[in-house]
This record gives structure tokens, C-alpha cells and sequence, in this order.
């Protein structure tokens, strides 16, 4: 759902994954060594699960970032999907495709 401007919220970027580790992180009252629990994994993998989630609603959330195409690349990278060298690769063509038009 979007705010009044129109600009959508970070809940709404949230997958299904994403959503389901959220409401065990807080039924589990913030406890990682719950979760870690509840997942069957250790607490350091909870911790990185968390601290992805951490950058990607940053990502969502900051002011700075303009293209929603950037936001989403950062999303990918934070969530792990793809590394940092095809991250810089995809903007850089991405800002060149722009700077072009």
C-alpha cells in the first residue's frame, strides 16, 4: 500500500520469506536464539538472515536512492542474490543508459 504521495512503503517490498521471518522474529519476542531455534539453524545464519533484512529495508527506506531499479539491485545485493561486482556492473550501465537519454 502506498503513503499519500503515492510512494510505496518498505512492508510492501517484503516476499513471502521475508514476511514469514518477520512475524516469527516477532512472535519469538525478538529473540534470535529462538528463531535460530525454530528454523533448526544455527544463531549466526539467523544473524545474517536479519542483518540482509536489516540492509534491504534500508535500502527501501532511504532517500537518497531515486531509481527504483537501483533500490532493487541493492535489494538483490543485501539479499544475497547477486554480488557486488555484478551490482556495480548493472549500475554503472544503468546510469550510462540514463546519462545517454
Amino acid at each position: 500500500m502506498a503513503d499519500p504521495q503515492g510512494k510505496r512503503k518498505w512492508t510492501d517490498y517484503l516476499n513471502d520469506e521475508d514476511q514469514a521471518f518477520v512475524r516469527r522474529f516477532v512472535l519469538a519476542s525478538g529473540s534470535l536464539k529462538e528463531l535460530a531455534r525454530v528454523y533448526g539453524v544455527s544463531y549466526p545464519t539467523v544473524r545474517l538472515r536479519l542483518d540482509r533484512l536489516i540492509q534491504k529495508i534500508e535500502v527501501w527506506e532511504s532517500n537518497e536512492i531515486l531509481s527504483d531499479f537501483e533500490k532493487t539491485l541493492r535489494a538483490m545485493y543485501a539479499d544475497g542474490k547477486i554480488d557486488m561486482g555484478a551490482l556495480n556492473a548493472l549500475l554503472a550501465a544503468h546510469r550510462a543508459e540514463m546519462e545517454a537519454k
